[in-house]
């Protein structure tokens, strides 16, 4: 049972409720314009909405360049970009949506106001959905008169390419809107997770964060080059890393004892590396050294092309694990 000792839908139930065919997508920046194309191509209406002047043509631009790499990924039935409409109000958007994924500046100010303008147009059972990295939901629903319906869809950049999404409920969410959110990632292709409790940065931002932190020491200290240290992990731990995660990593590398062979014996060791760990400032001097590194390492090559690349081998990657099956 739920926290409220309701029994927990069942899936059926869940998708009876669901019933989503139009998707509103509030701001339609990086993130916003990518799970656009992301909904299109899953075969859904979307009504997207942005304020800021040429909002439309970046948006509508951006959805055509994802376009090729989604068809590769396979479209799903009547999956169409005329299926993007957008409007200039907010509330027009919103107010016939099934499904609201909101991508708006990061400032609590800022997303406590738009919740609450959504809250108030939006259909009754619509989940309004944000993408936001770092902000607690709690807080983000503070202003509405239906706070049950608010939670928090975090995607992981891009969305159009990466599965992950962090679902996290405020205080006030219903276990309802977290299983419906649930299902409806799931039912498009993403990997929803619980984030049970509400923290700074999530899940994987904050494992993100704790490689960057040691990144920066050792550039700070300089044990190794911004280069260096990006060979690192694109051809050691992170080909792993894509695989399956550190836990089941660690648990393959006992051998027949498991994770629990690697505990015994790596325990400590562990342990003492994390004693040695560096805690850097973000100073000046050491932006401009991971700047200057990175300009070095990227050298004649644009950003677009790499951009193009990385895309193709996500792509690669990403339908190699699903004909696998069996390292989820």
């Amino acid at each position: 049972m739920d926290d409220e000792g309701r029994e927990p839908l069942r899936a059926v139930e869940i998708m009876t409720l669901l019933n989503v065919q139009r998707v509103a997508v509030v701001g339609t920046g990086v993130i916003g314009a990518s799970w656009a194309a992301y909904f299109l191509a899953h075969g859904l209406d979307v009504n997207a909405t942005d304020p800021s002047p040429g909002a439309e043509d970046r948006l509508r631009a951006a959805v055509a360049q994802h376009w090729p790499t989604l068809e590769r990924f396979g479209l799903a039935p009547g999956a169409s970009v005329d299926r993007l409409r957008f409007h200039d109000s907010l509330e027009d958007a919103v107010s016939v949506a099934d499904f609201v994924q909101e991508n708006g500046p990061e400032r609590m100010d800022f997303k406590i106001d738009l919740f609450r303008r959504m809250d108030a147009a939006a259909p009754p059972e619509t989940i309004l959905a944000s993408s936001s990295s770092g902000l607690a939901i709690s807080g983000v629903q503070s202003g509405c008169a239906h706070p049950q319906r608010v939670v928090l869809g975090h995607p992981f950049n891009p969305p159009h390419l990466i599965p992950l999404v962090e679902v996290i409920g405020g205080e006030k969410t219903s276990a309802e809107a977290i299983e419906r959110t649930m299902a409806f990632y799931a039912s498009i292709g993403k990997r929803p997770i619980h984030v049970k409790r509400e923290v700074k940065g999530h899940i994987a931002n904050r494992l993100q964060a704790a490689l960057w932190r040691e990144a920066f020491h050792l550039v700070d200290e300089g044990v190794a080059s911004v280069a260096d240290i990006d060979t690192a992990i694109a051809h050691g731990p992170g080909l792993r890393w894509a695989v399956m995660g550190p836990f089941m990593n660690l648990h393959l590398s006992g051998g027949a004892g498991g994770i629990e062979h690697v505990l015994a014996h790596l325990g400590g060791p562990i342990e003492d590396w994390w004693k040695d760990l560096g805690a850097p400032s973000m100073t000046a001097a050491l932006k401009q050294k991971v700047t200057e590194g990175v300009a070095h390492e990227l050298g004649t090559r644009r950003t677009a092309d790499l951009e193009t690349a990385r895309d193709t081998l996500l792509l690669n990657l990403i339908r190699a694990k699903a004909d696998t099956g069996k390292l989820d």
